[in-house]
């Protein structure tokens, strides 16, 4: 994996994976593996919850015809391909454990109590948004009004200064990758519970917090609202002009409004 030139690490949208993202590319430079590097960086401490140290390991290594899901869930090894996808994958299970353990979790129930088939059904397509493309938000109430309603112009515009109070931390691996080379659509599915004020900027806090959240019924009800993350005050140079919201194609109105 050659990318690391491309990779600018002080965009705020990698914050929450920076210091291992730049650790992990650091030991490939020195000739370790993907898998290797994500797995010295786990090191030997059991997550809450866990049975066995987390161990990356190549792509390869996981039995034809096995469901990765429920290979990571008996194994505790994460087939991992030498690709940008599976690097942020790897970084948000050394970022969040406890919740990347939880999500396997009700991923590999599911699949125990269904199989694998060509639909995934309502719980693992939820699980498997919220691995790829979640992000999560603590913010004052006014912010989460103005988002859950899709009201951008209030959301960016007139309650542009609430930001400066607001942290917005990305989860989803599929959606940091996109955001390797950004462009104006992508868009984050924000986890529907605010997090907590007081949990503040501690990470770890908010793993175990949000781990103990994600249940099955949850996720049945798919709880997630649009987001456009280069809208976010401060993330995004172009949108210091209120007239960069006026992009319907992007910014778009809830479905009643457009009906």
């Amino acid at each position: 994996m050659s990318l690391e030139r491309d990779l600018d690490w002080v965009q705020q949208w990698f914050s929450a994976v920076a210091p291992d993202g730049e650790a992990v590319f650091q030991r490939m430079g020195a000739g370790a593996t993907l898998p290797q590097a994500l797995t010295e960086r786990a090191g030997s401490a059991l997550p809450t919850g866990a049975t066995r140290p987390l161990r990356f390991v190549p792509q390869n290594e996981l039995p034809p015809g096995a469901a990765y899901e429920s290979h990571i869930f008996q194994t505790g090894c994460v087939p991992t391909r030498d690709n940008l996808h599976d690097f942020f994958n790897g970084l948000v299970w050394l970022r969040f454990p406890c919740t990347k353990r939880r999500l396997n979790q009700l991923q590999a129930g599911e699949i125990a109590a269904a199989g694998v088939g060509a639909v995934r059904g309502r719980v693992r397509d939820a699980l498997t948004l919220f691995d790829e493309n979640a992000a999560l938000l603590q913010a004052p109430d006014p912010v989460w009004d103005a988002l859950l309603v899709r009201d951008w112009q209030r959301l960016f515009v007139t309650l542009r200064p609430l930001w400066a109070e607001a942290r917005l931390v990305l989860f989803g691996h599929a959606l940091m990758e996109k955001l390797v080379q950004p462009y104006k659509s992508i868009t984050a599915h924000v986890y529907r519970y605010p997090v907590p004020p007081a949990l503040g900027s501690d990470l770890a806090g908010w793993d175990g917090w949000l781990s103990s959240s994600l249940s099955k019924e949850a996720m049945a009800n798919k709880p997630f609202a649009p987001l456009p993350v280069l809208g976010v005050p401060g993330w995004w140079d172009d949108n210091a002009s209120p007239a960069f919201y006026d992009d319907s194609a992007v910014f778009r109105p809830p479905r009643e409004a457009t009906a």
